[in-house]
């Protein structure tokens, strides 16, 4: 049975089970007392139950004296970039789980709440209504905004992109044209291909890129890219690599990467004269780790979140999709294609009931210690086999599972890895039932 999530990444349920229009109005009546500008822009996915979930999410801010800018349908990442204007933002979405899946992620100053601002949006408060607030209309300035930071393409890139139904149907193509791409456009309306770009094999967008210099995916949101190159598909840790391509002609040389980036990404920031440091999974995490470190780009393999924290303090797949629009056409990007495909990652995950998650990990630490020379806890337990190959396991936020993450330059060390590794957590996880 599926239960109500609640993590930095936002509250996901199953509507009409796990998460209720009560959920909603709580949630968002806590949410209030944190919005200091008074003042909180609002949009949504495309999911089914968006216009049910946006009412009651606006009528309960309006209720706490919050004055309300209602955006409408929008991409997550657009939603962060607006809310920076008004101090505060909601989106409505989950992201890249299935349809009848749905949540609030919730924006501060333009960022994701760290852990601590997250457990005080979940208290319950004892509020005193003083007055209503307003519901506005709202309009985004995002694609001008990313034309002047991504400068326009000269040699007109011809670009096939599938937007899956989702809410970057508008904004991406967009965006693009506006560089001087030349934009073809699949799924458009269609929720054939699934809500998940990283999982599904999208194979409308991968035989129909042949004709094209590059192809792109997003998911519901708008927040996740996928490239497709040449016909094939490529990796979203390969995503986040070609994204720091132009940021690395930018300028911008710190970088922050989750602990489950590729190897690769990092090897490839280094060898251009960068350097990097790293956070927990999550871009709220990254996020955090970026603003501490004071550092100008980066973001996470697992979803090819590539985060510019001077434009967006999110990941953002639309911004990423011009990035990469601007160096097609150049050498750079077969290298790098080829770098990132030196290393075998390898990704599964094992049900585990959310309760059981810490002291299944606690017991396969116990379980690893001597077996490997180096152990970081940092999120999850993470193990350095050597310089080309290490290994991750750590519960999700959002779904009843421990992950297994495996990465090496040798596919068969990898699958030898992987195996031993699940295996230790599968009896964790029995000894702890």
């Amino acid at each position: 049975m599926v239960q109500l999530k609640k993590s930095i990444s936002g509250i996901r349920g199953i509507f009409g089970d796990d998460l209720t229009l009560v959920d909603v109005l709580g949630f968002c009546r806590n949410f209030a007392p944190v919005i200091k500008s008074g003042k909180c822009v609002v949009g949504n996915d495309t999911r089914p139950s968006n216009n049910m979930v946006r009412n009651v999410a606006i009528a309960a801010l309006m209720e706490q004296g919050i004055d309300v800018y209602n955006l409408g349908m929008i991409p997550t990442p657009v939603m962060f970039r607006e809310a920076r204007k008004y101090g505060a933002g909601l989106i409505i979405t989950s992201s890249h789980n299935p349809l009848q899946w749905n949540g609030l992620k919730f924006i501060i100053n333009g960022r994701g709440p760290n852990e601590t601002e997250f457990e005080n949006i979940l208290k319950e408060k004892h509020l005193k209504k003083t007055k209503f607030g307003t519901e506005f209309g709202a309009t985004s300035s995002y694609v001008d905004d990313a034309v002047k930071i991504i400068g326009k393409i000269r040699h007109s890139p011809k670009i096939l992109v599938d937007v899956g139904g989702g809410a970057a149907t508008f904004v991406a193509p967009e965006l693009l044209r506006r560089l001087g791409c030349k934009v073809d456009v699949i799924n458009q309306n269609s929720t054939k291909r699934g809500p998940d770009p990283t999982a599904d094999k999208l194979t409308h967008l991968v035989s129909g890129s042949k004709k094209y210099d590059i192809g792109f995916a997003f998911d519901l949101d708008g927040d996740r890219l996928v490239v497709v190159k040449d016909g094939k598909k490529q990796s979203p840790d390969t995503t986040l690599a070609l994204g720091t391509i132009k940021a690395l002609e930018l300028g911008y040389k710190k970088f922050c990467l989750s602990i489950d980036t590729s190897i690769a990404v990092e090897k490839y920031i280094k060898e251009h004269g960068g350097s990097v440091v790293r956070s927990k999974v999550g871009e709220a995490n990254v996020i955090d780790m970026m603003l501490k470190k004071k550092c100008q780009a980066g973001g996470e393999g697992s979803s090819g979140g590539f985060i510019l924290p001077e434009f967006n303090m999110c990941r953002d797949g639309i911004l990423t999709s011009g990035f990469i629009a601007a160096m097609t056409g150049k050498k750079i990007i077969d290298e790098v294609i080829q770098f990132v495909s030196q290393y075998n990652q390898l990704r599964t995950k094992i049900d585990v009931e959310s309760n059981l998650h810490d002291r299944t990990l606690v017991k396969l630490q116990q379980k690893l210690k001597g077996k490997f020379s180096e152990i970081i806890t940092l999120d999850g337990v993470k193990v350095i086999v050597n310089e080309d190959t290490w290994a991750l396991v750590r519960k999700s936020n959002t779904e009843d599972i421990i992950r297994i993450s495996v990465e090496s330059n040798d596919f068969g060390k990898a699958q030898q890895i992987q195996k031993e590794i699940t295996i230790l957590v599968k009896q964790s996880h029995e000894q702890v039932r």
